[in-house]
């Protein structure tokens, strides 16, 4: 494809070349025109398209912001009064309140080590303390084969960890640097009196150094008989579950975690106003791409019904929550207020927000913010997608008056240079003629 303008193909050989040249030129150019009306057509819709996916930035992280929202306000927090007697944590179900908690005790494991009979073990990785290669692990009356890689003390040990049989193994060294004399050394995983021993085939292998005991604990100040577990993680309430450190009394309080919804709604407050400022600059002066379009009206409207949401029942508005907006219509968040408003009145506060599907500010969010974004229906998808297409077209359109003006200016140097070879030769003509009669005259004025 050939582009269109002034064009320096042409030469000629007669004096009106030039002139022949500008022809070409001005015929080019007026052809031009029309295309020159479609390519400011097409850079003007690049740029719509362009501030369209800025705004669809600033929209999808409004709808976002809305979202972190509804997902903070059933989040919940434990602390605790004494950590170094427990740790606590919650999890979905949890429910607000306080727990009063006493350890009786965080209970042991029972431990057993190799007996000092066997085989002397100076070296792990070569020695170990049977010269058999199949034992039988028997756990709380549950037995296990274990078949080590190789007739090591480190090999055994290895092969009884992967077992999976509530046991973790270790090899201690009981002896002195210079005179060692390892032991493998077998811990139980859980609390409480579990039996453990391992055979060889032919004798038992193992000595038990202390039975271990269950963890106990007592809840809301219960009388008799404390709760055992064989675990020191211990689920006091659905949703809630602590750590037994050490004996003695804690109390343990679970709380509405207002961190994630002051930062949720801190977050909204920058989004909105982040989504304004980006519109603002396709109003009045700014005079950007989409101003006066439709686009920009409507998703205006869609930030004001936001702005402007009122609960049905209480009147609330945005303002409840320590959202406020100031003379240039941004909005901000007083933590103070939230936090203050929230402890007062907790269900007035989740009844305003609701949630993305039922009710509240959170399901006209959604609603009004879907209908901006949805991939099928969302009005600025829905309008990407348009000037996308009417794009392509005014490049299909385009690339076709390319080709007529190439075809037009080849046309047109043909001519011309058709016209220039006839005058160049008729100029060749004329100078032979004028020649040839000056010529004549000379010789005519000789014989006078």
């Amino acid at each position: 494809m050939g582009t269109s303008g002034v064009s320096s193909l042409f030469s000629g050989n007669s004096r009106f070349a030039t002139d022949f040249q500008q022809i070409i030129d001005r015929s080019v150019a007026i052809a031009s025109l029309p295309m020159q009306q479609m390519q400011a057509q097409q850079s003007q819709l690049a740029q719509e398209r362009s501030a369209l996916a800025a705004l669809e930035g600033k929209f999808t992280a409004l709808r976002s912001a809305a979202q972190q929202i509804e997902s903070s306000l059933s989040n919940l927090a434990a602390s605790v009064s004494n950590t170094g007697v427990v740790s606590a944590a919650v999890s979905s179900g949890a429910i607000v309140g306080t727990y009063a908690l006493e350890v009786v005790s965080t209970g042991s494991q029972t431990l057993s080590m190799s007996a000092g009979g066997l085989n002397t073990v100076t070296d792990p990785s070569s020695q170990n303390i049977s010269s058999s290669s199949s034992f039988t692990l028997w756990v709380d009356g549950q037995s296990y084969e274990i078949r080590p890689a190789a007739n090591t003390l480190s090999a055994l040990a290895q092969a009884l960890n992967s077992e999976g049989a509530g046991v973790e193994a270790t090899i201690v060294n009981v002896g002195s640097s210079q005179t060692p004399d390892y032991r493998l050394s077998l811990r139980a995983t859980r609390l409480g009196p579990v039996s453990i021993q391992l055979n060889d085939g032919s004798q038992d292998l193992l000595d038990t150094l202390a039975s271990g005991t269950l963890a106990s604990y007592r809840l809301q100040g219960q009388q008799g008989d404390p709760i055992t577990s064989d675990s020191r993680t211990v689920t006091l309430a659905p949703g809630l579950s602590v750590t037994l450190l050490q004996a003695g009394t804690a109390s343990i309080s679970v709380q509405r975690n207002l961190t994630g919804l002051s930062a949720g709604l801190a977050a909204l407050a920058n989004a909105y106003n982040a989504a304004l400022q980006e519109l603002d600059q396709h109003r009045g002066q700014q005079k950007g791409a989409l101003q006066g379009s439709a686009v920009v009206q409507t998703l205006s409207a869609a930030l004001r019904s936001l702005a402007g949401y009122r609960a049905t029942e209480g009147n609330w508005t945005l303002e409840e929550l320590g959202l406020s907006f100031d003379q240039n219509g941004l909005l901000s968040l007083d933590q103070a207020a939230l936090e203050s408003r929230a402890a007062s009145d907790w269900a007035g506060v989740a009844g305003f927000l609701g949630t993305s599907n039922s009710s509240g500010f959170l399901k006209a969010a959604a609603d009004e913010l879907n209908g901006l974004l949805d991939a099928e229906s969302g009005v600025l998808p829905s309008t990407v997608e348009g000037i996308s297409n009417e794009e392509t077209r005014i490049t299909e359109r385009i690339a076709a008056e390319q080709e007529r003006i190439d075809q037009l200016k080849e046309q047109l140097q043909a001519r011309m240079a058709a016209a220039d070879a006839l005058i160049a030769s008729m100029e060749q003509q004329a100078k032979y003629f004028n020649s040839l009669f000056e010529t004549m005259m000379s010789s005519w004025q000789t014989r006078q």
